[in-house]
């Protein structure tokens, strides 16, 4: 158990997330060459929600049966041939079809990683090495955005990005296949024993939160360029490097997270559900700057703050949950997990792109503060909970 094989994870994280986050990054772009209004734009990130869910609990069995590793290689090729295809789409029609693609190849990356750093991180600082891990997500993404608004500027336009990440994928994916080796599952795919997870104390709780988090983490996400580009009158380069900079924060903010929850006495799980509370908390207060802030600067730079916290919780929440179950479930676990977090971002996004229509961007930031702080609330009980 090394930190090297906690880098070499997170470097398939990386490369994952740069595939799935770039969509995310291409709304505005979307938008215009297909001009669907900026409820479709919505619709375009639930159909790429809705494939990694439907998918979750199938890879999460595969982990669990036959291994993280095949299932990892297996994953990043299909996400390689899913990024032609968005790449390629010639209708609206046809790139939400490869959207749900995506997504259902995307499905394989949170069950996976969660166990491979379970084999590979060093079992006293696993909170760390979780958020390290949960780092892919948010460089990832921040790579996308870069990757996906400098290929908008050059005469080929969006589209060639999701092509260099094609490239990428299937380079990675045969590196990792050559340097990674795991640890084998049951040998057996089995459903996942829904009843027994829910039955776990503070499962439940940790799920339920999970929702509005992931409402508020997607949607925010998805919409920052927009929001720069219509509201605050910034180019489609500047929300870019914006939303580069928030997935920045956003990795500052996860390892920051998963070092004070190694910090905190008691249990993983107690310690990691008391940082979620106050990073819940602290993004509803942020999410009231981006309302409040008019111009692109001082959007900014409250995007900035507001990524330290709504996209630095993922690594601590995967910490407290993987903390809650024994090891052969962590793939069936995280499938649960993750689809509470899927959920909320397959039913959040169109709700704001209609607020952001009929009212106001204002509006839909200040019903992901709401999202915020209900999930915090919700976890207050197994932060107090002694025994947990």
């Amino acid at each position: 158990m090394t930190w090297r094989g906690v880098g070499v994870v997170s470097g398939w994280q990386v490369t994952a997330s740069l595939c799935f986050y770039a969509i995310f990054a291409a709304t505005a772009f979307v938008r215009e060459s297909f001009g669907v209004s900026r409820t479709l734009v919505g619709v375009s990130l639930t159909a790429t929600m809705a494939g990694y869910t439907a998918c979750l609990f199938l890879t999460g069995a595969a982990v669990d049966g036959y291994g993280e590793r095949p299932v990892m290689v297996l994953g990043l090729a299909a996400l390689a041939a899913a990024m032609v295809g968005v790449a390629l789409a010639p209708s609206f029609s046809l790139l939400l079809v490869a959207l749900v693609v995506v997504g259902c190849a995307y499905a394989t990356a949170m069950p996976a990683t969660n166990r491979a750093v379970i084999v590979v991180a060093p079992a006293e600082r696993r909170n760390l090495a979780m958020n390290v891990k949960q780092v892919g997500v948010t460089a990832g993404s921040g790579l996308g955005a870069l990757l996906v608004t400098s290929a908008a500027g050059t005469r080929y336009g969006w589209r060639v990005g999701f092509g260099v990440a094609a490239v990428l994928a299937v380079v990675v994916a045969a590196v990792f296949a050559t340097t990674y080796r795991g640890r084998a599952g049951s040998g057996d795919l089995s459903p996942p024993d829904l009843r027994g997870l829910a039955g776990l104390a503070g499962y439940r709780p940790l799920v339920a939160a999970g929702f509005f988090l992931g409402a508020a983490v997607f949607t925010t996400t998805g919409y920052v360029v927009l929001h720069l580009t219509e509201s605050v009158g910034a180019a489609a380069a500047v929300g870019g490097l914006v939303l580069a900079g928030v997935q920045v924060t956003g990795s500052l903010g996860r390892l920051v997270g998963g070092s004070v929850a190694d910090a905190l006495p008691g249990s993983n799980a107690r310690a990691s559900a008391r940082v979620l509370v106050v990073q819940a908390l602290l993004a509803g207060v942020a999410f009231g700057g981006v309302v409040a802030a008019g111009t692109p600067a001082t959007a900014g730079v409250a995007f900035a703050v507001l990524g330290l916290f709504i996209l630095g919780f993922p690594g601590v929440y995967y910490a407290c949950l993987t903390a809650l179950v024994p090891d052969d479930q962590v793939g069936a676990a995280t499938a649960g997990g993750q689809t509470a977090l899927n959920l909320g971002g397959l039913t959040a996004p169109p709700v704001f792109g209609f607020l952001a229509d009929t009212l106001s961007y204002d509006a839909g930031w200040t019903l992901l503060a709401g999202c915020t702080l209900v999930a915090g609330a919700l976890l207050v009980g197994l932060a107090r909970d002694e025994h947990a």
